[in-house]
């Protein structure tokens, strides 16, 4: 049966042991899961039907070969199926069903619905083979229910069954038009929505007339959502005649069903025509009165004037005019029928009827007798009544009677007859007789059945049959009814008896009726007799004679038997047949022959029995197998198998190691020859190697099932000598093959020694031991296993484990990523290669303290008074506090009301509240708190901000008073210094004579001046001023007396003092005068010491009040103004010192300490800019990463440590400082790398722990983290010149690793990748597996060279590819070379177009005024020319020739001593990219890096300090010997001023300018050496050390400069001419210039410029510049320049429109290259530019005319400090 278990018997024997071959259906078996050779046959597990056929054993060896054939049947279980599974239909449709039967060919089937029978009729079809479709149409509401499907076979049934739903499909009515009255003309809709399954199809009727579709009449349909047909019947255009009874009628296939409505429409009533009606007797019928029209009164039916109904069958529907004629009666109910409907009262109208009757044929019922063939039959049919005429005919099985058939048919008047004179079977079938007349047809039908007596078809007659095989005894017959065989039999051959024959598996009757017996036995041999019969006639029989014929068969013979070797054997058969029979002996398929030596057969015959007999003497080995004895006669043969099995004592096992471990042996044995006898047992023998066999440690009788054993108590590394030996009944074997084996190290039996702990960190503890003693480390020591657990509340008690490798005898190790200040508990262990021995004693320590981790949570600060706040926090949780508490610290500062923060000062108390006093009254404070413990600070707290409370104001900071007339004075004052509150009003208090108050006046708090009117001319009074709070009135000011006068002096109520503004802004100078006549004001700024008149252009202007205006204020515009108020009686002054703030200085940020998950950050602040830094922006990203992430910092913090870093990765760090401003230049990006390496495998670990012949051990114990954690562990390996390898992944490393089911003896190649967040690493190693005996296999061989002659061919092939190698490599190389440059080319043209990008933005924003030209007086000067950008370093009075290849040096004496008249020009030009004009505007870069608060100068600036930030490429070149510059310049501040009347000279200036090859400049480039520095800093760099270092008293020294060596070629067409750019005498580093600049001397009164660092932007990313870089500020600007007659004074070009130089030589302008223009109009919508081109002297003297102006020449003042500072910097 399918599915279960089976085996194939075939056991051989034979020596040497015979090998096993299948075959199935002559097919050798392929290997198969489910087939598994055993010893004593083929087992086959769930069997499957494919498993059927013949199968056959073969086994062979050396000696003969021999074969055992059967034949297996599966046999699958009986199983029926019905599809499909769920049925739901509906009535009314059709429902198919499907039973698949598996399992058997030959079935029963039969379909049983609710556990009846189902056979087939008028709807019901069943089909197939097997009868195994059911399809049934029309299906009812009780043909639903469970349909079963009932299969049979033999003993065997199975069934299956499925539900079948019916629904009710039949059409209903859900909604439906009602009745209704319509008027003529009015447009009517009626609606069917009917429900049903299959959807029904609706039809309109009017009065049982269709609807005919017309203009006016129109049908639609819907089918809705829920299934449901809607349709719709709409008249447009209602008359009279469309009055009626309208019915809607739904029909499918499950049934019909109709709705009716009369619709009434207004007119006069009539009744339409009615057709005369013919109505069949016996039946209903009706009479319809159709009227039309409303409204109308009755409606009455009359019969011959009679009013109906006058009988019971008669019923009259008054409401519709419908008359019900029920059983219509011929006499009664034929006749004229009138409906009268009543109009009007006295009004009718009648319309008339003829009802005929006519009587349908009646046929008198008749059936066919029983007839025989042959006989002749007469059958009448008669109509008994029915309307006359009637005609009559006769069917066939529903069909006319063809004329071949021979019948009569005679019809007269209402009678017909059927005459058949001589039947025969073709008659058999359903006659019908039809009568028709006109009222209906009526038919009659009856079966006729001819039966036919039974005649043998076949008959039987005497036959052979063979013992063994089937026969069959032939015998056939026909008749009608089919007749039936039964078959008899009488045993011998006497006088027969017959017997009936039990029929059974054995014997079956055939369909045909003949008789089948499938084996024939001997006692099958008699007479049979066959049997026809069928009711008709005379039962037919034949009887006849089975003779059978014995083939010669085997009947006895042993199976098996046994013999000893060297013994005599005797082995028989009998044989038993029809003789003669012959016997012959084989030995597997060989022949025996008699005379062959050991072998004598005989043979004697014993009554019917022939015995043969086979002798071997002596017997061997050999003999062991299937010996087979043949009988043969002349009806077959048959044959014997004896299995001979000779036995003797058992081969030897072959003995092999299993494992071998440091105190046991694991054996494998394989069982040799049996000697074919059980094994009974085992001996194994072991011994030390030094030791002889006779003092062996036995181990007997082993059971013979096991063939592995383990031998235990070993010592480790000890060697071994082992053997076995194999025992059976016959005796015990020769001793098997002999092992020697060396056990294994054992795991060390010591712990470490002297293991200390010592605490280094808070995060880190250093261990240090000794190895264990040397007796107990059982090996070599590869490395320690350390063991930590905390010891704390939350703490997990598991030890962690680390592993590492041995050193020495001594060893330290330094544990990181502790928690801090926490207990710890540690072990350590010893490893060897073996294992891991016993732990040392637990030793406990606790890390150093730390800073507390978190800040104190619930930081609360209330206002107590005007002076003091009160606060309160929550301490710190102790897993957070990270060591002892030692107090908390209070961080507080005050939020001035300019936006300044005030000093920053600290509290300390160790209670956790705190009461500060001694604060600013009404200031808003920020505080901060942390904790501290004996490492240091903790984390702060979020800033909270309190406002100390209330109070009465000081006195006004200063009043003033002065006489505008006789009888008035105006009154100014300051606001308090201490405000102390809100003000809500100044009181201004007037006396004569003090203290006498005789007026008071209030002013509004954001007033600070007054006119008191009406005072006496010449009378002194008394002033003073009082503030308001909301705490009161505060202190007075100082009291000052006026006199108002008649001719007063000009006054200015303004006070003198500080103006703090940021840039960018605009801001306003009040100067506010008095006087009679009113004054005259004025305004100068003093430069350079002397007061000179502002001047008054676009950007600065004066308004009528004297009020002086700066729009978009610049550093530059920082200084001292004075205001001048002055008539005819007096003038008086007042001086306003404006400071520009600017965004602050980059912070120098700096790494102060890393650890494996954290890097610590400090840093120095730059400079603020004028305003207080309001916080620190920290940017942070790993390496290759362009995610960053940030973190706002305090102002008040110097440090930052960032923590959950990634463990050994590189992290870029960048700061920005913050000030009221705004954000300052982001800090040069520094990087740095928390500890940690990637993993390592030592090398003094052994990579392969164990090695056999399919498994291999990996210690993995040898690879080492690095620090971090291991994240992933990736194994590959596969067998040696395969290429596809089998792979392991792993998240974690474990101790070890083993590789399964490997080939045996075979080399493999294996590579591992181990990585954490550090990195990678990676390890191959190659590896053979073991030999099936436990011996090594053979190395790899690499070649071979098997003769002189292919030696000499594999040395020329050698050096062949040797040179092709080199030759791939050089050009390669030469390719990787050109792809280099080429990159580095792109990179470098990328930053030369941003540079040239920024240039030319900074052109936009050079705006030059006319007072600037005023400044003639100057000795040297500096400018940039962009997009050149050259920085020019002149000094007038004498010229010093330079040699081309010299480093030029600069000192104080050049730029500072008087004495000393020498003139030094120096001018440096950055390389850029395309530079398509040759010359430019002459820019103003001052806004680049505006100036700094000279008072934060003073506090900031007291050290020396040392920045390395900007980079870009120079050279330096000699200009062409024709071209002179000319320079004129503005006064340095040289304490000796220039001679008046001195003129500019000409001179030869040097310059570092572009190299002329575009390419080799290009590749001069070199990178620069601070990550944040770009070429758009290059103005920045020369603006900042000339501008912010005071170079016009500074030391200026090029230190070196290494030139790059490029030719001299045109860079762009024109009249530029340059010379060859020089090469450098000390050619080390190509491209580079250092140069530093250190401060002016202190001097008193001066004051410093002010200057800042913009933020940095990415090159040509305008839509991100700060603000001081955008242009839109700058597009409407023009320079209003009123000094024309200066000549050459203004040679800048504005941004929206093109200027013509005034010049002593007209020049034709040139136009600027198209990729220049295109790249400035790019960011400067519609600014063109047509620039002059520059030649000889002119040019030169306008471009450094303009560029020292106002950008750098203007001056700041003096630095007041004592401490000079110097800054170096490098350009790249």
């Amino acid at each position: 049966m399918a599915g279960q278990r089976v085996e194939l018997p075939c056991k051989a024997s034979g020596h040497p042991t015979p090998k096993y071959r299948w075959l199935k259906d002559n097919v050798p078996w392929e290997p198969d899961s489910r087939f598994r050779q055993t010893v004593t046959g083929l087992l086959i597990e769930n069997t499957r039907p494919s498993d059927s056929g013949n199968y056959v054993c073969e086994v062979w060896n050396n000696y003969g070969t021999a074969e055992m054939i059967g034949r297996l049947y599966v046999k699958q279980p009986l199983k029926a199926t019905i599809s499909p599974r769920k049925v739901k239909s509906s009535v009314g449709s059709q429902v198919s069903l499907s039973c698949s039967v598996t399992g058997t060919e030959d079935q029963e089937l039969s379909w049983y619905r609710n556990g009846e029978i189902i056979n087939p009729g008028n709807n019901v079809r069943i089909t197939g083979i097997n009868r195994e479709n059911l399809i049934m149409d029309g299906m009812a509401k009780s043909d639903g229910g469970a349909y079963q499907c009932f299969v049979r076979k033999d003993k065997m049934s199975a069934q299956d069954y499925v539900q079948v739903i019916l629904e009710d499909g039949t059409p209903k009515i859900i909604s439906a038009f009602s009745e209704k009255v319509v008027s003529p003309g009015e447009p009517v809709s009626l609606m069917c929505n009917v429900k049903g399954t299959p959807l029904p199809t609706i039809t309109w009727t009017l009065d049982e007339d269709p609807i005919v579709k017309d203009g006016s009449h129109r049908i639609s349909q819907i089918i809705t959502s829920e299934g449901n047909v809607v349709s719709y019947l709409n008249i447009s255009n209602t008359q009279v005649r469309d009055g009626g009874v309208y019915r809607c009628t739904a029909n499918n296939s499950a049934g019909v069903v109709p709705y009716q409505a009369r619709i009434n429409v207004r007119g006069p009533a009539s009744i339409r025509p009615m057709k005369n009606i013919t109505a069949i007797a016996g039946r209903d019928t009706y009479i319809h009165c159709r009227v039309i029209g409303y409204p109308y009164y009755s409606i009455k039916w009359y019969k011959d004037s009679l009013l109906l109904p006058f009988n019971h069958r008669q019923v009259a529907f008054e409401n519709n005019g419908t008359l019900k004629l029920s059983d219509v009666q011929k006499e009664v109910d034929e006749g004229e029928y009138t409906c009268n409907v009543l109009v009007q009262p006295q009004l009718s109208t009648s319309q008339s009827v003829h009802v005929t009757v006519k009587v349908p044929p009646f046929i008198q019922p008749f059936e066919f007798p029983r007839f025989s063939i042959g006989q002749r039959v007469f059958i009448p049919c008669v109509v008994v009544s029915g309307d006359l005429p009637i005609t009559i005919t006769w069917q066939k099985d529903g069909r006319p009677i063809p004329a071949s058939l021979g019948v009569t048919i005679d019809n007269i008047d209402f009678t017909s007859s059927l005459r058949i004179s001589n039947l025969s079977l073709m008659h058999n079938g359903n006659y019908t007789c039809i009568a028709r007349n006109d009222a209906a047809a009526v038919e009659h039908q009856s079966q006729l059945i001819v039966r036919v007596p039974p005649r043998f078809v076949v008959q039987p007659s005497d036959q052979d049959g063979i013992y063994g095989k089937a026969v069959i005894l032939n015998c056939s017959a026909e008749g009608y009814p089919v007749p039936t065989i039964v078959w008899k039999y009488s045993k011998g051959a006497g006088v027969p008896q017959f017997q009936p024959i039990a029929l059974n598996g054995r014997i079956q009757l055939l369909t045909n009726g003949s008789l089948l017996i499938k084996h024939v036995l001997e006692e099958d041999s008699g007479y049979y007799l066959c049997k026809v019969s069928n009711d008709v006639g005379a039962d037919v029989s034949k009887s006849m004679y089975l003779t059978v014929k014995i083939p010669a068969m085997i009947t006895s013979y042993p199976n098996t038997t046994l013999a000893t070797q060297g013994q005599k054997k005797e082995m028989s058969c009998t044989a038993h047949g029809e003789k003669p029979i012959i016997v012959r002996w084989e030995k597997e398929d060989r022949i025996i022959n008699p005379e062959m030596s050991r072998y004598l057969v005989s043979t004697k015959e014993v009554g019917d029995e022939v015995i043969s007999t086979l002798q071997i003497l002596p017997t061997v080995r050999e003999d062991s197998g299937f010996f087979s004895c043949h009988a043969i006669n002349s009806y077959g043969e048959d044959r014997g198998i004896i299995q001979l099995t000779v036995q003797e004592p058992p081969d030897p096992p072959e003995i092999e190691i299993r494992e071998v471990r440091a105190r046991s042996i694991a054996l494998r044995w394989t069982m040799g020859f049996d000697g074919n006898s059980p094994i009974t047992g085992y001996d194994i023998e072991c011994k030390n190697k030094s030791d002889s066999w006779d003092s062996v440690q036995r181990t007997k009788d082993v059971s013979p099932q096991l063939n592995q054993a383990t031998i235990i108590d070993l010592h480790p590394s000890s060697t071994y000598n082992i053997r076995m030996y194999a025992k059976n009944r016959i005796g015990k074997s020769e001793a098997s093959n002999e092992l020697t084996i060396t056990t294994d190290e054992a795991a060390p039996d010591g712990p470490p020694q002297d293991v200390q702990l010592e605490p280094i960190s808070s995060q880190s503890i250093r261990v240090t031991w000794k190895a264990p003693k040397k007796h107990l480390q059982n090996g070599i020591i590869r490395g320690y296993q350390i063991g930590y657990r905390e010891y704390s509340a939350g703490g997990n008690f598991q030890f962690n484990i680390i592993s590492i490798d041995t050193t020495g005898d001594s060893e330290v190790y330094t544990l990181n990523n502790l928690k801090k200040f926490t207990q710890y508990g540690m072990v350590v262990q010893a490893c060897n290669r073996a294992g891991i021995g016993p732990s040392s004693q637990e030793i406990i320590t606790t890390t150093l303290e730390d800073v507390p981790s978190c800040p104190p949570g619930n930081v609360q600060a209330t206002a107590t008074s005007p002076e003091t706040i009160s606060i309160s926090w929550s301490t710190l949780a102790k897993e957070t506090l990270n060591g002892i508490l030692q107090g908390f610290r209070v961080i507080y500062w005050a939020n001035l009301l300019d936006g300044e923060l005030g000093e920053i000062r600290n509290v300390t108390t160790t209670q956790p509240s705190l009461e500060l006093d001694g604060l600013e009254k009404y200031t808003n404070y920020s505080i901060q708190v942390l904790a501290f413990t004996r490492a240091g600070d903790g984390v702060r707290s979020e800033q909270i901000f309190t406002r100390t409370k209330e109070d009465v104001p000081g006195p006004p900071a200063g009043v003033k008073a002065a006489a505008s007339s006789a009888s008035t004075v105006f009154v100014s004052w300051l606001p308090p210094l201490k405000l102390n509150g809100i003000i809500r009003k100044y009181t201004v208090f007037c006396s004569h004579p003090y203290p006498t108050v005789i007026s008071e006046f209030e002013a509004s708090p954001d007033s600070f001046s007054y006119r008191i009117p009406n005072l006496s001319r010449n009378r002194q009074y008394s002033v003073w001023v009082v503030a308001v709070t909301a705490a009161g009135r505060g202190n007075s000011s100082e009291i000052i007396t006026v006199e108002p006068l008649a001719k007063a002096p000009a006054r200015i109520l303004t006070f003198s003092g500080t103006v703090t503004t940021p840039w960018m802004k605009d801001i306003v100078l009040p100067c506010k005068a008095v006087g009679d006549p009113a004054p005259t004001v004025k305004w100068m700024k003093e430069s350079n010491g002397t007061p000179s008149l502002v001047m008054i252009d676009g950007r600065r202007s004066i308004f009528s009040n004297g009020s002086f205006v700066i729009r978009t204020v610049k550093a530059e515009d920082s200084g001292y103004y004075s205001c001048v108020a002055s008539n005819n009686w007096g003038s008086d002054e007042i001086i306003l010192n404006l400071q520009v703030q600017v965004p602050p200085d980059q912070p120098r940020l700096t790494v102060s300490k890393t650890t494996s998950s954290s890097i610590t950050l400090s840093w120095i602040p730059g400079d603020n800019g004028g305003s207080s830094i309001r916080g620190y922006i920290l940017q942070y990203s790993e390496d290759n990463s362009e995610q960053w992430g940030s973190f706002p910092i305090s102002p008040s913090e110097r440090s930052y440590r960032l923590e959950t870093l990634k463990c050994g990765t590189w992290y870029k760090f960048t700061l920005t400082a913050q000030n009221g401003v705004g954000p300052g230049r982001i800090s040069e990006i520094i990087e740095a790398k928390t500890l940690g390496k990637e993993p390592q495998f030592s090398k003094e670990q052994e990579l392969f722990a164990s090695i056999n012949t399919t498994r291999v051990r990996l210690n993995l114990i040898g690879w080492n983290d690095g620090g971090c954690p291991i994240t992933s562990f990736t194994l590959e390996y596969r067998p040696f010149g395969t290429t596809v390898w089998t792979t392991a992944q792993r998240t974690s490393l474990s101790k070890s690793y083993i590789l399964y089911d490997l080939q045996e003896a075979t080399w493999y190649e294996l590579q591992m990748r181990v990585c954490n967040s550090a990195g990678c690493a990676e390890k191959q190693a190659k590896f053979a597996t073991l030999n099936y005996d436990g011996s090594t296999i053979p190395p790899l061989i690499k070649s071979v060279v098997q003769s002189e002659e292919g030696l000499a061919t594999n040395e020329g092939l050698k050096m062949l590819v040797t040179i092709s190698c080199i030759l791939v490599g050089v050009l390669l190389l030469f390719v990787m070379l050109m792809i280099v440059r080429r990159r580095r080319r792109e990179q470098r043209l990328k930053r030369l177009r941003d540079a040239k990008s920024l240039a030319e933005m900074l052109m936009s924003k050079n705006t030059r005024t006319s007072d600037t030209l005023n400044k003639q007086q100057q000795t040297l000067r500096m400018h940039i020319d962009i997009p050149r950008a050259q920085l020019l370093i002149e000094e007038r009075d004498t010229m010093e020739t330079i040699d081309d290849r010299s480093t030029v040096l600069l000192t104080d004496a050049d730029f500072g001593e008087t004495s000393k008249q020498k003139s030094l020009t120096v001018t440096h030009t950055v390389h850029y990219q395309s530079v398509s004009q040759a010359t430019g505007p002459l820019v103003d870069v001052s806004d680049a890096r505006p100036g700094t608060n000279p008072t934060t100068r003073r506090s900031a600036k007291t050290g020396p300090t040392a920045r390395n930030r900007y980079a870009s490429q120079w050279t330096l070149n000699r200009p062409h010997p024709t071209i002179s510059a000319h320079t004129l310049t503005t006064d340095w501040r040289l304490p000796t001023p220039r001679p008046a009347g001195s003129v500019d000279k000409e001179s030869d200036s040097y310059s570092v300018s572009p190299s002329q090859d575009t390419d080799r400049a290009r590749s001069s480039m070199v990178s620069t050496e601070s990550a944040s520095s770009t070429y758009e800093e290059l103005a920045r760099a020369y603006e900042h050390a000339k501008m912010e270092e005071q170079l016009r008293h500074a030391k200026f020294t090029i230190t070196e400069c290494f030139i790059s060596d490029t030719s001299s070629e045109q860079l762009t067409a024109g009249t530029n001419d340059y010379t060859d750019s020089l090469t450098s005498s000390t050619p080390s580093e190509s491209g580079i210039c250092r140069f530093t600049a250190s401060p002016p001397k202190p001097q008193d009164g001066g004051r410093v410029m002010n200057m800042a660092v913009p933020k940095a932007h990415r090159p040509g990313d305008l839509v991100h510049l700060p603000p001081y870089l955008r242009m839109d500020f700058l597009l409407n600007r023009g320079a209003q320049g009123t000094n024309r007659d200066m000549g050459l004074g203004q040679a800048c070009l504005e941004p929206q429109k093109s200027r013509t130089l005034k010049r002593p030589t007209v020049l034709e302008p040139i136009p600027m290259e198209a990729s220049s223009t295109r790249e400035a109009q790019s960011w400067q919508p519609g600014a063109v530019a047509t620039l002059p081109q520059r030649e000889g002297a002119e040019l030169g003297q306008a471009a450094k005319m303009s560029s020292s102006q106002e950008s750098l020449l203007d001056s700041r003042g003096h630095l007041k400090g004592n401490n000079p500072y110097a800054k170096s910097y490098t350009l790249v």
